[in-house]
């Protein structure tokens, strides 16, 4: 509930502090004295824009602060959402400086005009005779119902499903659009990886290959190489092995004159069994050594391969084109894995959607229930708001697809004459019609729900004095269960209050100024009967005052 409103220097207030109590506080006052101004004030704690026009005084800043008491509210969620800390007592700051720049305080944490306008409809609900558009709302309509059938938990329950349903339908179309790009390049991939896959790629064969090349592709050089080394190794008369033979046997003689000569022997000898392992080596290599055309064709077409597929890839070695192997092969599993996790995926979503049509189902057959309870007590209330022939109907059809609140459609459709054709509100209400069922919804919806503090600005406009005390009655009934405040011109709802508050204007130091405060008993009789007779008040505008009074 609002407890206090402090407005400093916004249009005609200079210093406004005032304090609220429960139950229903009226305020009254002259034509012009600035009740437009209060609710001004207020709608900038509910995250309306700021004017600079405002100002009282443009070398000062403008301040409104309102404190709400919000500890049977229920709003902790609301404020951890909103990344603020959750008091209690919650006071809401609006700044205008004189440069024309608003700020907005919640609890002293700075907060934009989107959090304060999220938390502004849990505080107070500013309703006035031009306001009832809201009537036409789907959202509010089903507020409504659901209120009356009681579908919090399943709507809360509903919403998580659905937000599910909404992340899983997300996901499967990704993947699905990740198919489609997949299955585009899917038989280029299968091409490239048939190509590397036949080329039977071994890490290090390039090297090893193209020495097989050289090898055959020059053997007959080779042999004549080799043949001629063995010669000069093994000649009878000039062989390198029997010269040095000679060489080991003069030193043989030396070995025993001196060590040094011995050393030289022992390299000699050492040298001479190293020349043997080179001439048994080298008549290996030309045993193994054999022209192989085939062989030689073979390992050039597989040097062509890889020379084609290196070129194509941009790429230095087997290694590489491996990698690029192994690579393509993980793209061809992942779309052909694809399937798979589609299915699993819209697995997943059929039993999402059937537990959200389940739900769905129940919201509906418990709002079907609430329904004629409904349009009974709505055209109960407005028949003793002076609309005896008023009749609702409401129609709910189920659509196809997932709605907010399910998959009902909401239609509030209205007659106000006896045997009229039933339309929608907006066309069949007028303007004092629709004030007054919103009177009646909001009354029934006070029986149902936690609603903010209500402030209803005249909207007994245009009603006879026999209307406005019921229409008082009603708001005194409502605010034993919430807080209202009435802005009225009429004596039969002021009456009715708890509390009474009068605006009016006075002139400091040649400066007109709007003010506020509460009436003492004495006060509120005669501002009652200065509404029943005018400035003029006669004892017998006094004697109904107090009889209003009771």
């Amino acid at each position: 509930m609002l407890t206090q409103l402090s407005i400093k220097n916004y249009a005609l207030i200079d210093d406004l502090q005032v304090n609220f109590n429960n139950g229903l506080s009226i305020i009254t006052g002259e034509t012009g004295a600035g009740k437009s101004i209060l609710l001004g004030g207020l709608s900038l704690i509910l995250g309306k824009r700021a004017d600079l026009s405002s100002i009282k005084d443009n070398s000062k800043k403008c301040v409104i602060e309102a404190t709400f008491d919000i500890a049977k509210y229920n709003l902790k969620v609301l404020f951890k959402s909103e990344d603020l800390d959750y008091e209690a007592v919650t006071i809401i700051r609006r700044e205008i400086l004189p440069s024309g720049k608003s700020r907005a305080f919640i609890n002293d944490t700075p907060v934009n005009l989107d959090s304060l306008q999220v938390l502004g409809e849990h505080l107070l609900d500013i309703h006035s005779q031009h306001q009832t558009l809201q009537l036409t709302n789907d959202d509010f309509q089903f507020q409504v119902i659901d209120a009356l059938a009681d579908n919090l938990k399943l709507l809360n329950g509903y919403q998580q499903e659905l937000q599910s349903f909404k992340a899983l339908d997300k996901e499967l179309k990704a993947l699905q659009a990740q198919k489609a790009e997949a299955i585009k390049e899917l038989d280029y991939n299968l091409f490239l990886l048939k190509e590397l896959t036949d080329a039977n790629l071994v890490a290090g064969e390039l090297e090893s290959l193209e020495e097989e090349y050289e090898t055959l592709n020059n053997v007959e050089e080779i042999k004549e190489k080799l043949a001629a080394s063995h010669e000069l190794m093994s000649n009878e008369e000039v062989g390198i092995t029997l010269n040095l033979t000679e060489v080991k046997n003069q030193f043989a003689k030396l070995a025993t004159m001196a060590s040094q000569y011995k050393v030289m022997y022992e390299r000699v000898s050492s040298s001479l069994i190293e020349l043997a392992d080179i001439f048994s080596e080298m008549e290996s290599l030309q045993d193994q050594l054999e022209a192989d055309p085939n062989r030689l064709e073979l390992v050039n077409a597989k040097l062509q391969v890889l020379n084609n597929l290196s070129q194509k890839h941009s790429v230095a070695s087997v290694e590489e084109l491996i990698a690029i192997r192994e690579d393509l092969k993980s793209k061809v599993e992942i779309t052909e894995n694809l399937d798979e996790a589609i299915l699993a995926k819209e697995k997943q979503i059929a039993s999402v959607e059937k537990q959200l049509n389940q739900i769905a189902k129940e919201l509906h057959d418990k709002r079907l229930a609430v329904i004629p309870k409904l349009v009974s007590q709505l055209e109960s209330i407005l028949g003793n708001l002076g609309m005896p022939n008023a009749k609702f109907q409401v129609e709910l059809q189920t659509r196809k697809g997932f709605l907010a609140n399910g998959t009902d459609a909401l239609a509030f459709l209205f007659s106000a004459n006896k045997g009229g054709q039933f339309n929608e509100l907006k066309k069949a209400a007028s303007g004092g019609e629709l004030s007054r069922i919103m009177l009646a919804i909001k009354s029934v919806l006070a029986k149902y729900t936690h609603l903010p503090t209500l402030m209803f600005d005249e909207i007994d406009t245009g009603v006879s004095g026999e209307i406005s005390n019921k229409m008082g009655a009603i708001m005194q009934q409502m605010s034993k269960k919430m807080q209202v405040f009435s802005i009225t011109h009429l004596p039969q709802i002021a009456a009715k209050g708890d509390t009474h508050y009068k605006v009016y204007k006075e002139d400091v130091n040649n400066v007109t100024q709007t003010q506020m405060k509460q009436l003492t008993a004495e006060e509120r009789i005669v501002e009652i009967a200065q509404m029943l007779g005018g400035k003029d008040i006669s004892s017998s505008a006094m004697a109904h005052a107090k009889e209003l009074l009771n």
